[in-house]
């Protein structure tokens, strides 16, 4: 059996394997993207962050990506559900913001835009082929594959880039991954139509409905479709009988703020449920070998940073393995320099997720002082900010110290996630009935 060599292979092309192999072939390298699924096909994480641009922008998808006439989102909302307290972060106001804007994106045809993009840019992608296996040597990987009529195929590749998703596919072979303990969720989603939604600019916004214990996303992601979803515990999915869509309806009925949402509502498709939400791998590098978005961890998607770390984990596998190549070696040096890199624009999100599940987190969230511009250091967060310099980084740390001393004595007033009837008619928000 004859075997053809690469450059590089990436596995998977969703955001982050066909950014990778979009920088790899734009440098002229021979890239082999074997990728399981046939495009387009749907997948849930419709919310980028305004820091997407620069990755688009830099590989000339952009124009392509707004002629598509996805909705433009300037802005998150967040809210208690039942109703009493909310707050809007405007992606424009964030002093430390370069990037102030973006889109809500049906995945289906976004991920096919970026597949596209980087076969044109001379990447050889083939859809519906199933990596099996890899083996690393000193020289480099062999990667086993079954193509789409079932035949076995051998690659060889001076490296590989694994951005195979949640399915996590070297991470598993090799034993890495970690669920986290204290977020063990699960996620109940549909597309509907007839959502509402706010009128004006506003209409773009991701919504964020928090219950005590669990919260709804709202997304629009086109003129006429809106993802929702519910993400809680998957021990209380269990005992509340595990049936999706009970168990989300159950949970809208219980919030004013999801009713008044949802009361025109009608679904169309299936309901869908996604397991093991919060996972890492305990190492993202290997012999030859680096592992981008889903492959490399996957939070709990509350500030929806998972296409945002995809590319951007993606765009610097690539240079690692670019800068490789160039110099010659395992790049072992570099990638560590690659993993550690990754690891800290991850735990930005981290810890924002773990502390998002606390109380006096959302009561300084929700409540936001302008007290030596740290509304503006969270705000540059939500954006996508992952790289920020030393004034971002003191804020965001004084946040959490503040996190800290709320949970003792109150900083802004206390929250309550009990229904209230006094908040039973709809709340006002920018004008409009949320």
């Amino acid at each position: 059996m004859s075997t053809e060599t690469y450059d590089a292979l990436v596995i998977g092309c969703g955001p982050g394997g066909s950014s990778a192999s979009s920088y790899l072939a734009r440098a002229g390298k021979r890239v082999l993207v074997l990728e399981k699924e046939v495009f387009p096909r749907f997948h849930i994480g419709e919310s980028l962050l305004p820091y997407n641009q620069i990755i688009l922008r830099e590989l000339g998808l952009l124009p392509a990506v707004e002629a598509a006439g996805f909705p433009r989102k300037l802005a998150a909302q967040f809210f208690l559900g039942n109703g009493s307290l909310n707050t809007r972060y405007v992606f424009g106001e964030g002093r430390f913001n370069k990037e102030t804007q973006i889109f809500q994106v049906e995945r289906s045809k976004f991920d096919h835009i970026l597949l596209k993009h980087a076969r044109s840019l001379g990447a050889d992608v083939r859809e519906g082929w199933s990596v099996k296996k890899t083996l690393s040597d000193a020289d480099a990987v062999t990667v086993e594959a079954v193509d789409p009529d079932g035949k076995t195929h051998n690659f060889r590749a001076s490296f590989v880039i694994d951005a195979s998703g949640r399915s996590n596919l070297t991470g598993t072979q090799e034993g890495l991954k970690e669920v986290h303990p204290r977020l063990k969720k699960l996620a109940v989603f549909g597309h509907f139509k007839n959502v509402e939604l706010d009128p004006g600019d506003a209409a773009g916004d991701t919504i964020i409905v928090r219950l005590e214990n669990k919260w709804f996303w709202i997304i629009p992601v086109s003129a006429e479709k809106t993802s929702v979803g519910l993400v809680l515990d998957r021990d209380e999915f269990a005992q509340n009988g595990g049936v999706g869509p009970e168990v989300f309806q159950r949970w809208l009925d219980s919030s004013p703020v999801m009713r008044n949402r949802m009361r025109k509502a009608q679904l169309e498709g299936p309901m869908r449920t996604l397991t093991d939400i919060s996972y890492y791998n305990r190492r993202l590098v290997s012999h030859r070998m680096l592992r981008v978005g889903d492959a490399a961890g996957f939070m709990d998607p509350i500030f929806s940073a998972g296409v945002h770390l995809a590319m951007w984990s993606g765009k610097l596998a690539a240079l690692a393995v670019l800068e490789t190549l160039a110099s010659g070696g395992d790049g072992a040096r570099r990638f560590r320099k690659f993993e550690k890199k990754v690891r800290g624009g991850m735990h930005f999100y981290w810890q924002m997720v773990e502390s998002y599940y606390t109380k006096p987190f959302m009561e300084l969230f929700l409540q936001p002082r302008d007290h030596i511009n740290v509304p503006d250091a969270v705000n540059a967060v939500l954006a996508g900010e992952l790289e920020g310099a030393w004034n971002l980084r003191w804020r965001l740390r004084y946040f959490y110290l503040l996190v800290k001393w709320q949970a003792r004595r109150a900083i802004v007033p206390r929250i309550t996630f009990a229904s209230l009837r006094s908040v039973e008619a709809p709340v006002e928000v920018n004008g409009k009935s949320a």
